[in-house]
């Protein structure tokens, strides 16, 4: 379907052609060559590819200039920017590709902060609130993979041949009401109060059973709802990550894809980090906003305001959904980059890699066998998945249950825990993943080279994953970790305050003045409370009969409450090998991505996208966060009691949720880099074609290339620039 007259005339009488390619070669004609009567070469370049000093990838004007001063000028209507018919002059400058990454980015900011900040950040809190364990909060992340996987293949197929922008602005909207449900339970629950007088749990107090106010029915059943807002995540989110990509590639310049993908999933990197640090900024105000309490942040009964995040999130993805909906289906001057983009796709021994240059293919529902057929043959794409999967597990678990780790170990508070987890987000997950878009380019590196150093960020991130041999020594907590004071107390007495942790007390902890904790002021003895800091609010109690022996700080029989503060000092030393491990794991992000892209046919991009998100989600994202909350559920010391109902965790055994970390860290980052070592080795490129001065790829001026070149669409017309007229 490729036409060609020679000259400048053919050009003159087709001025609505937006695609031009070039033949720099103006020496004799050879059989084959354009210009001459016989068949056409498949192999076609373009002037940005052969001009010294040309460079197109990142000229964002609708009408490129060419050296001649003639103009590349699309006047088909297909490619303005609008919704529908009104297509506003005053917009059509943000047709360009660098305004599709700034809302692209947005969206994907939104997406970070809403599912893998907030959604994170509060599990200890909704926990709490609902009575839910750590499986069940597992299960609530889960949903979200569970979605994607659901809807990936249909999404990535038909919208990969689509109009991907409608795709990606109607799943930003479905992404805006999965927040709103998120936040609804909420609304629709009775006022969370926890009645705290000043004598409450305390062994003065009369003793009044929780279970004989308790109300009919418990609040874990909101789970399912907790759920459904998170499979509207999952569904909003899949055009994002697939069709989102896959659209900024097809509109950049090749050679500069890895730094637009690059920068458009730092978005999403930095998204979370912004997610945990205004989340936990959120879990410092009451979750009833209209209400006071004398509870402060650090009581182990504190929820913070978890749904205001929520709420801000959501009603920002429906404001940016509305310009990406009004994007085209291709920006102007694209099918100049597809010309010009070599082919480095994996090389069958069939041959039937070629079924999918066919430009039909793909467009019919019928062609989705042949093209997972085409796909799960691919050595290297098959082993980029499974090592996507490895990656995610790790990811999805640590993000869900990485603050409540931090929050153990160092005896943090829940809004301190996610604080200092959103530090590390920022400038290791961000900064991993720009930094591994920007070597991708800098070094220009092919796809096997992108292999290798994905298995290079594996291995070091493994090594640094040995942190997790280091753990904090829980605090001594009587009864749980530590024995009473048994020789100081009698027989009886030490039976009773034994037998107080068969009741379903209020958990309330303090912390003796012999640096033990107890489960409330009633399980340390304590008779009165003899006054309240000013520096930090907490009540100090007095009379406390099982606080004796030897004295860290005041005087026998006082205890503060709270929780007793961790005096490990491996906290500076855990975060700096976190940070490693993060950075590492984030550095071969878009390098994989790259690959991914690279060793598909071009029609196959967005199936095989969606194809690895499933893969990643079934392998690593779904059963990640579960995998994790049961083990973390394994490491539990003391079970909320909710009468006669285990309710939430309050206290965990530090080195067995080390041990467990470690051993699953070990045995994923260890397959990761199997998986990497086996897709470069299996890896065909293309065969190497002539080396010539007519042969050039668009990695820039200069550059020549062994790799052939894509085939031009159906309408493409070839026009001779540099033909000797």
């Amino acid at each position: 379907n490729i036409q060609h007259k020679p000259g400048i005339d053919h050009f003159r009488d087709n001025p609505n052609r937006a695609l031009t390619t070039v033949n720099s070669c103006s020496g004799p004609r050879s059989p084959g060559s354009p210009g001459t009567d016989g068949p056409i070469r498949p192999h076609i370049f373009t002037g940005a590819s052969s001009l010294p000093g040309q460079l197109y990838g990142l000229d964002t004007r609708p009408h490129a200039e060419t050296p001649m001063g003639l103009k590349l000028i699309s006047t088909d209507s297909d490619q303005l920017c609008g919704w529908g018919a009104l297509t506003p002059k005053a917009i059509q400058v943000f047709n360009t590709p660098r305004w599709v990454l700034f809302f692209l980015c947005v969206a994907s900011f939104l997406q970070g902060m809403i599912i893998n900040g907030f959604i994170n950040t509060v599990v200890t809190s909704i926990e709490r609130r609902f009575d839910l364990r750590s499986y069940q909060a597992g299960l609530i992340a889960s949903s979200y993979d569970i979605a994607a996987c659901v809807c990936l293949a249909f999404v990535s197929y038909f919208g990969g041949t689509g109009h991907k922008p409608r795709w990606l602005g109607w799943g930003v909207l479905i992404m805006a009401l999965g927040s709103l449900v998120f936040a609804l339970p909420h609304f629709t629950t009775p006022s969370y109060q926890v009645t705290m007088p000043e004598q409450t749990g305390m062994c003065s107090a009369n003793r009044t059973s929780p279970c004989q106010d308790k109300e009919g029915g418990g609040l874990s059943s909101y789970r399912f709802v907790f759920m459904l807002g998170q499979f509207l995540h999952g569904v909003g989110a899949t055009p994002l990550y697939t069709l989102g990509v896959t659209y900024l590639d097809e509109n950049v310049k090749s050679n500069y894809a890895p730094v637009y993908i690059g920068i458009f999933y730092t978005a999403a990197i930095v998204g979370p980090a912004a997610g945990y640090l205004l989340g936990g900024y959120f879990l410092n105000i009451y979750t009833e906003i209209h209400l006071t309490t004398e509870m402060t942040p650090e009581n182990p009964l504190w929820v913070g305001a978890w749904w205001i995040g929520f709420l801000a999130g959501g009603a920002a993805a429906l404001l940016i959904a509305f310009p990406i909906l009004g994007y085209p289906r291709q920006l102007p001057g694209s099918q100049e980059y597809v010309a010009m983009r070599v082919s480095e796709a994996h090389q069958l021994k069939d041959g039937s890699h070629t079924t999918a240059s066919d430009p039909q293919f793909g467009k019919s529902v019928k062609d989705m066998p042949r093209s997972v057929l085409l796909l799960l043959k691919n050595p290297t794409f098959l082993f980029l998945c499974l090592a996507g999967a490895t990656e995610a597990t790790l990811i999805a678990g640590m993000s869900t249950f990485g603050p409540k780790f931090l929050e153990s170990q160092f005896s943090l508070s829940a809004s301190e825990a996610a604080t200092w987890f959103g530090y590390m987000v920022v400038p290791a997950g961000g900064g991993g993943t720009f930094l591994g878009g920007y070597i991708v380019k800098r070094l220009n590196l092919r796809c096997r080279g992108i292999i290798r150093f994905c298995m290079m960020c594996a291995m070091v991130s493994l090594l640094a994953i040995f942190i997790f041999l280091i753990d904090c020594p829980n605090m001594p907590m009587a009864g749980v970790t530590a024995p009473y004071q048994s020789g100081l107390m009698d027989k009886h007495q030490l039976d009773q305050y034994k037998h107080l942790y068969d009741l379903p007390k209020l958990y309330n902890p303090v912390c003796g003045a012999d640096s033990v904790m107890y489960y409330s002021p009633c399980h340390a003895g304590c008779s009165s409370i003899n006054h309240t800091e000013h520096s930090t609010g907490k009540q100090v109690y007095s009379g406390c009969s099982c606080v004796v022996g030897n004295l860290s700080w005041g005087e026998e029989g006082f205890a503060l409450a709270g929780k007793c503060g961790s005096s490990c000092h491996h906290m500076p030393a855990f975060l700096s090998f976190l940070f490693i491990i993060i950075s590492f794991t984030f550095l071969c992000s878009i390098p994989a991505l790259t690959a991914t892209l690279r060793c598909v046919p071009d029609s196959q991009r967005s199936f095989g996208l969606g194809i690895q998100w499933i893969v990643v989600r079934t392998f690593g994202g779904i059963p990640g966060p579960i995998a994790f909350g049961s083990v973390i559920d394994i490491s539990c010391l003391l079970w909320q009691d909710q009468c006669g109902e285990q309710g939430s965790c309050y206290l965990y055994q530090n080195s067995a949720m080390s041990r467990y970390t470690l051993v699953a860290g070990i045995i994923y980052k260890l397959l990761g880099t199997i998986f990497f070592l086996l897709a470069s080795v299996l890896y065909q490129p293309p065969p190497e074609s002539p080396q010539s001065s007519c042969e050039s790829t668009d990695h820039g001026a200069g550059d020549t290339s062994d790799l052939p070149v894509k085939d031009l669409p159906e309408d493409g017309v070839i026009v001779n620039l540099h033909a000797r007229l």
